[in-house]
């Protein structure tokens, strides 16, 4: 990563975007429920009460962090059609001659390409490489390869 704004693709802006929207929805239940300055309860309420302070700042966190991505993003601008850096999609044909398409990405999140985070064996080789570029990375089973096809589109 460039330690500079880091881009974020259309896909990865669309994730965060939806990610943000559940959490605000999460967090203003669960802080509905909070007493607030009533005292009135035994301990196992004051225990659910904390337990769910202790969640709306953990979601808190959570909505900042993402928030701050799409700030940084915003700055950023659109990821590198020419050279793979955090927010490109690439298309990486493997040494068994299966292809993929990944996005290198800072935030793990579940989305419908693969995501391949920018500090992982394969999402670190990537970074810097450029479409015919062959990268070697380590997996739990041994050394593994891939060639680059493609850099900012699927295929």
């Amino acid at each position: 990563m460039s330690g500079g704004p880091e881009p974020i693709s259309a896909e990865g802006l669309r994730a965060v975007q939806e990610e943000l929207v559940l959490l605000r929805r999460e967090r203003a239940e669960v802080a509905a429920t909070l007493r607030g300055g009533d005292t009135v309860g035994d301990r196992a309420d004051a225990a659910d009460e904390l337990q769910r302070a202790s969640e709306v700042t953990r979601l808190e966190r959570r909505i900042a962090e993402l928030e701050a991505r799409l700030r940084e993003a915003g700055a950023a601008g659109a990821p590198s059609a020419e050279v793979v850096g955090v927010g490109s999609t690439v298309t990486l044909r493997f040494g068994d001659g299966a292809e993929e398409t990944v996005e290198v990405s800072e935030l793990a999140e579940e989305r419908e390409l693969t995501l391949v985070t920018a500090d992982s064996p394969l999402g670190t080789a990537l970074l810097g490489c450029r479409a015919g570029d062959t990268v070697h990375y380590e997996t739990p089973g041994g050394a593994a390869s891939a060639e680059v096809l493609s850099v900012g589109r699927a295929g």
